[in-house]
């Protein structure tokens, strides 16, 4: 058997703006790539056309993909080339963005395809808030829940100081709020570091001709 041992990442910003979460998916993204040489892809919400779930369950019917020939085309594609995801989104309202929620959401035209599509690869989350403690581990655990509900395995950064993942302050400050947040940018490296190394675990497990079927 066959294994490409090269890591393939995928950021993902659920923002519709390049600012804070543009700035630190695209950090993680560098990291990873300066430190593990793996390889990158990146997708931002911003200006995209990004249309909600109607729940037509046409994609469930046809198979086909979605029934909205938007953006998500491309991201689909992205999705299913990636090893590893990192999904970062702003908070509102305590929770997701409304273009992150549309992306998971939209995900369902994927696995009604395959419902293994998704299976085995690994994700991760990080959120920017404007205040301090803002929302950002309610918004990460949604994320979290789709990795899940999808057989994809989550990773976080661990206890002390990245339990669910990477989490900002952005002082509603933009790309230099976060940039300034050490702790923020602790978590997230704390974060990748484990998100990496797992996918490398589970590409060295598939080259011994371990199967991960259950």
């Amino acid at each position: 058997m066959t294994v490409d041992m090269t890591i393939r990442l995928l950021g993902i910003s659920g923002s519709p703006r390049k600012k804070a979460t543009d700035y630190i998916v695209n950090e993680a993204l560098r990291y990873a790539q300066e430190k593990f040489n793996v390889e990158t892809d990146y997708f931002s919400a911003s200006g995209k056309d990004l249309k909600f779930c109607i729940h037509c369950d046409y994609c469930v019917r046809k198979q086909q993909g979605c029934i909205h020939k938007d953006d998500m085309v491309e991201l689909y594609d992205k999705m299913l080339w990636a090893d590893a995801w990192i999904i970062g989104t702003p908070v509102y309202q305590g929770t997701l963005s409304a273009q992150t929620k549309t992306i998971l959401d939209r995900c369902r035209a994927v696995v009604a395809r395959d419902p293994k599509a998704f299976k085995n690869k690994l994700g991760s989350a990080t959120a920017v808030g404007g205040d301090r403690i803002g929302g950002q581990e309610p918004a990460i655990q949604s994320i979290l829940n789709f990795y899940v509900i999808n057989e994809m395995l989550p990773i976080a950064g661990g206890s002390f100081g990245s339990n669910l993942g990477g989490t900002f302050w952005s002082q509603d400050k933009g790309a230099e709020g976060v940039a300034e947040d050490s702790e923020g940018m602790r978590s997230l490296y704390r974060t990748v570091n484990k998100l990496i190394k797992a996918a490398q675990l589970i590409k060295q497990a598939k080259l011994e001709g371990m199967s991960f079927e259950v």
